[in-house]
């Protein structure tokens, strides 16, 4: 699933590539500002 984070740009800080996984905590969070972002399936349950 990473796969879909490349050639992403943070919504925050604009960093280009600087997204990473962490999928025990189903969440997105940028490297640079720290900014993340929850997970959410079509069935609207935290992946």
């Amino acid at each position: 699933m990473t796969y879909l984070l490349h050639g992403l740009r943070c919504a925050t800080c604009r960093t280009l590539d600087a997204l990473w996984l962490d999928p025990v905590r189903a969440r997105v969070e940028c490297r640079e500002c720290g900014q993340t972002a929850l997970i959410v399936t079509n069935e609207g349950r935290i992946a």
